[in-house]
């Protein structure tokens, strides 16, 4: 009784920090906190509120910039991919609404590491831009759903990518670059995944 009791608290928690966020987009208040090195007040922010204080991020703003964008860029493909799985009708986007919810949780929660240790604010929920394209591919069905899944998957992950590799070579944080090093791999992984989708679908 005690565990289903903790579980509902965690789910109406967890409703109302997102309702919190309602009017506001995490992703620039995570900039803004980062910004003016005051990451311990935003209800929808990973920090860690014992070491957060001012003046102690350790990464330059534009760090901290691609760090944030890193961590919505994230947040969406999983809920996103959460999406694919419940709406699609071919399996194969299905399959890689699963991927990304299972690759991109994983990379997220080495953002979220990296986030503390190197004090920088970071959303939790998804951003205003995240949340636009999930309502407009929520009212979509069928192939119609999954021709703008893959066209969004497409456009997305060449964005990631593109972005990733500027990071990597010019990038001032070592943590960050060793950081992307690593998820590069994953994320050509997913582009050639879904191109492969896309041109079945042409």
């Amino acid at each position: 009784m005690k565990k289903q009791n903790l579980i509902l608290i965690i789910v109406l928690l967890t409703g109302l920090l997102q309702a919190c966020n309602g009017g506001k987009d995490s992703k620039k208040e995570a900039d803004s906190a980062n910004a003016v090195k005051d990451t311990s007040t935003k209800p929808f922010l990973e920090v860690d509120s014992t070491k957060a204080t001012s003046a102690q991020i350790e990464v330059g703003k534009d760090d901290a910039k691609f760090a944030v964008d890193a961590m919505a860029g994230g947040i969406t493909e999983v809920e996103l991919g959460k999406l694919a799985q419940q709406k699609a009708v071919d399996s194969r986007v299905k399959d890689f609404g699963a991927m990304m919810v299972a690759d991109h949780n994983k990379v997220n929660q080495e953002i979220l590491v990296l986030g503390r240790s190197l004090r920088i604010a970071l959303p939790v929920v998804i951003d205003k831009d995240g949340q636009k394209l999930e309502n407009e591919l929520s009212k979509k069905s069928g192939s119609d759903f999954d021709k703008a899944y893959v066209k969004a998957m497409v456009d997305d992950h060449k964005g990631d990518i593109k972005a990733f590799e500027n990071y990597a070579r010019d990038g001032k944080s070592v943590d960050l670059v060793t950081f992307v090093n690593k998820t590069l791999p994953v994320l050509n992984k997913h582009l050639t995944a879904i191109q492969q989708i896309s041109d079945s679908m042409k």
